[in-house]
């Protein structure tokens, strides 16, 4: 039987499309994407028409507002409607293509046909319900600190180890594994996020012992790594971050790196703070649209 899907579309300012996306998310929309019209940000996503009714939608139109205007940008506009079952899962992957990120990385589409003249790293990806296609510019900066790290002269990337706290899709974790790392242990406290993740591992040929996925978050990645790790990926909403940097210590030692993101320019001073407060130093700080990247370093 034929079921139709909510089709739900989000204009807003460019710098409001990790909120978005995660709002989304919480919403519990499948297959979202992302693109540009003009100066702003369209945001596509998708839910099954039995899983929410009109005066739901019309609750998320206003909890996108209040995200919107708890970070004082302009709220975004939210339409939506109904589509047959068959069109859902192609709507959203039109407007993705293949990307090429930094010097060495190219984000593929799992549904294309793998080139065989690149002489890129292939990433492949299906982002499914998961945030981290790589168009965003957080995740791109992510990338590119993640790349120019293990790229880094006199790093021992065969024994390189990685928390990745907030894993979405797994792009990062992938991408690190991909450069080199040896372990990765990918957290993320959304189950469907665990599954992209797994997916994704799948798809490029990575084993779960070179990437450990599991529904969790800090104290979880603890656990696993029993005890310091080489490197921090972060790439999650600015205030879950700010939250856990005091407990960041338990999973590094002297020589621990950190790449943090998710952070509006406007937030970044206080995340610099809380960061220097916690023994944290800022080596570079990546800037790209409304958003920046702080690659850091243990302090002394």
């Amino acid at each position: 039987m034929a079921h139709s899907w909510w089709e739900i579309k989000v204009l807003g300012d460019p710098a409001l499309e990790e909120l978005i996306f995660w709002r989304l998310s919480q919403f519990g929309c499948r297959g979202t994407a992302s693109q540009m019209q003009d100066r702003s940000c369209v945001v596509s996503a998708y839910l099954p028409q039995e899983n929410a009714q009109a005066l739901d939608l019309a609750a998320l139109a206003l909890w996108l507002r209040q995200d919107a205007l708890s970070v004082t940008m302009p709220p975004p506009i939210a339409h939506w409607s109904l589509i047959d079952e068959e069109d859902w899962s192609s709507s959203w992957k039109e407007h993705w293509h293949p990307l090429e990120v930094g010097d060495r990385l190219l984000i593929y589409p799992a549904w294309l046909e793998v080139p065989t003249d690149s002489e890129r790293l292939i990433l492949r990806l299906d982002p499914g319900v998961a945030f981290g296609t790589g168009a965003h510019a957080t995740t791109q900066l992510c990338l590119e600190s993640l790349e120019m790290r293990l790229g880094l002269p006199g790093l021992e990337q065969s024994s390189a180890t990685i928390a990745d706290i907030g894993c979405g899709s797994g792009i990062l974790s992938i991408a690190a594994a991909l450069l080199g790392a040896s372990q990765i242990y990918a957290l993320d406290t959304d189950p469907l996020a665990i599954e992209a993740t797994a997916l994704n591992r799948e798809l490029n040929g990575i084993s779960e012992k070179q990437i450990h996925a599991e529904v969790g978050s800090l104290d979880r990645a603890i656990e696993l790594a029993g005890g310091p790790v080489d490197g921090i990926l972060c790439n999650i909403l600015a205030e879950a971050i700010e939250e856990m940097v005091p407990r960041f210590e338990a999973i590094s030692k002297s020589t621990t790196w950190g790449i943090i993101s998710g952070v509006l320019l406007v937030q970044a001073k206080a995340m610099a703070d809380v960061l220097e407060q916690n023994g944290w130093l800022v080596a570079t700080l990546w800037k790209r649209q409304d958003w920046c990247c702080f690659n850091i370093r243990r302090n002394g």
